[in-house]
């Protein structure tokens, strides 16, 4: 073979192997996103009458800050949860009442995003409404964050009730003045939830669902969600009056983390 064919042979085969790092590059640099098993739907797909205030899509959250994961502000949960709330909202509905939920499945890159931050003890940009009365340094040991929520199995909601017509809820704005939680429902950020005696994500005891300082209207507006779900087979987290679990679960040990977006459940 002579210089020059060689020179050739050389060259194209350079040429060659320069196109094929071009073709593969962008299929390796493009990550797969997961979608959700084809046990999971949207809820409006099931009950498109359940009001829905996914918190964590908004800037309206303990973090101050939209959470990882939450593309869209739709509730995605397995389909048997899904199909139990819509049994409990057909009950609610013919006592003047709706579910509305305030999150659903949750990614574990959710979670990840919350124990960033719970460990940056330098953000408190929002501690005058969700926990005011708490050190954030305690937040892991109270309890109030885990690396691990039952959330990301897709089972569990949080919700609560308003009572129809519902009135509308303003957005929140973001550097506007913080009240605490658990202040006179009159005072703290506007919800047109049935008055629960906190407001969402109230990192206090007075959020345990049976704390016995709430009485009354609170009290009883607690035990009624509480009934209306246990009975058909939720069960609720003593520790927040709106946290409740289908069961049994359909995924009681798998941790999802496809992201909250309708194309995790209808483009797979």
């Amino acid at each position: 073979m002579t210089a020059i064919a060689r020179t050739f042979r050389v060259l194209a085969a350079v040429a060659a192997s320069l196109l094929a790092a071009t073709t593969l590059a962008p299929a390796a640099r493009a990550a797969p996103v997961p979608k959700a098993p084809r046990e999971f739907v949207d809820l409006r797909s099931v009950d498109p009458t359940i009001i829905t205030e996914m918190r964590y899509a908004t800037a309206h959250t303990f973090m101050g800050e939209r959470v990882d994961g939450y593309r869209q502000p739709v509730c995605l949960l397995t389909r048997p949860a899904a199909r139990a709330l819509h049994t409990a909202q057909r009950q609610l509905l013919r006592r003047g009442y709706s579910l509305k939920v305030y999150d659903c499945y949750r990614p574990q890159r959710a979670v990840d995003h919350f124990v960033r931050w719970a460990k940056d003890l330098d953000d408190q940009a929002m501690k005058g409404e969700f926990y005011p009365l708490v050190d954030k340094s305690r937040l892991f040991e109270d309890g109030y964050i885990a690396e691990k929520s039952g959330h990301s199995r897709g089972s569990t909601v949080d919700l609560t009730l308003v009572e129809l017509p519902a009135a509308p809820t303003r957005p929140y704005v973001p550097g506007e003045r913080l009240t605490p939680c658990f202040a006179p429902r009159s005072e703290r950020f506007p919800d047109n939830s049935v008055d629960m005696g906190t407001g969402f994500d109230c990192f206090d005891t007075l959020s345990h669902t049976d704390d016995p300082r709430v009485v009354g209207v609170q009290r009883a507006n607690r035990q009624f969600l509480r009934k209306t779900l246990t009975d058909l087979g939720f069960v609720n987290l003593a520790e927040e009056w709106w946290h409740f679990t289908y069961t049994p679960e359909t995924f009681p040990d798998t941790y999802f983390d496809f992201p909250v977006d309708k194309r995790s459940v209808t483009g797979r």
